[in-house]
This record gives C-alpha cells, structure tokens and sequence, in this order.
C-alpha cells in the first residue's frame, strides 16, 4: 500500500529563530521543498503543524495539538488521521531526494540507515505501530529510539547531505548555496 507523505512542521523553530515553514529558501517556503519532493514522486502529501503555526496558501494542514511540542506529537496525529502508512519528512528537509520518499512510500522497508545509524526522517510509519508510539509519546522518548523499537525494514543510503535538515540560519544560508550552486 502506497503511503501519504506528512511534512512535519510542528517545532518551535528556537534555533532558527523565526517558524521553519516560512523561513525563505531560494525564493520560497523551506516547507514547499518537501512539499515539492513529494509531488515529484506522485504521492500525496500534508503539513501537519500546530494551530498558531504559520503556513504558506496550498498545502493540506492537519493540526496536531499545541503540546506537547515534540515531533512523535505530528507522527502520532498523521498516522491517526492518514488510515494507512504515513512517510514522515520534516519540513527543514530541503534536499529530501523524490525517489527516496517513493520507494519508502511502496514499502515494505520503513526506514533508512545513513551515515551508520537508522533515520527517523523520513521513513515510513506503520497503522499498527500507532500504540507504541503514542506510549514513547507518553514517556517524550526519542524519534529514532521509537523507531528503532519497532525493527523497521531498511535501505541503505549513501547520500547523507540529501537527509540534512536546516535548523539555524547558517545552515538556511549554506542550503542557498548549495542550490544556488546547483543550478
């Protein structure tokens, strides 16, 4: 079963210090990359955030509640409301690679392994871990160690940059570059 992308956008954007999903990116929304990611790859897709979260026109919004604040909050509220597999990708991933989001939307692997340790994001999200994660919710376990305690299938990834998420400025103006350079 091919899976629903949920762009993830529920954080408080500390770091960055303005919300992520608007913070501009070669002229548009960080949050339309991924957005665009999984368009390309003919799936798909929602921004789940939080109400007072700001959002560009467009996409589907599901609005998860406003705490805790922790990123199992918007797996938890997508898979809830997906009724099927969720691939989840936050919404600082810029370079998140089409193909990828599609082979982990086909299933039946749930996760990638990069740079020697399992990913979190994105990965796919099964219906039936649902339970579990609303427990590691419960107790604000991390994101990989939820994952990691449900034994995901895997596929090996060896472009690490394509998995980097922009959490600072700094990182935004070196994401810009690289674009830039890209073109």
């Amino acid at each position: 079963m091919s899976a629903l992308v949920a762009v993830l956008a529920g954080g408080r954007g500390r770091r960055m210090g303005a919300p992520k999903p608007l913070a501009e990116l070669a002229s548009a929304p960080l949050v339309e990359r991924p957005l665009a990611a999984a368009a390309a790859a003919g799936l798909d897709a929602v921004v789940v955030a939080k109400a007072g979260t700001p959002l560009p026109p467009g996409p589907t919004a599901w609005r998860e509640p406003d705490e805790p604040v922790h990123p199992l909050l918007g797996l938890v509220t997508a898979l809830g409301r997906a009724g099927g597999p969720v691939v989840a990708v936050a919404c600082d991933m810029p370079f998140v690679p089409p193909g990828l989001l599609a082979r982990l939307a086909a299933g039946p692997e749930q996760a990638v392994v990069a740079r020697g340790r399992l990913e979190p994001f994105p990965a796919r999200y099964e219906p039936e871990w649902l339970p579990a994660l609303r427990a590691a919710l419960d107790r604000e376990a991390p994101v990989r160690t939820a994952l990691e305690a449900q034994q995901p299938a895997t596929i090996a990834f060896d472009d690490a940059a394509a998995l980097r998420s922009v959490d600072t400025p700094a990182d935004l103006a070196a994401a810009h570059d690289d674009l830039v350079g890209r073109r």
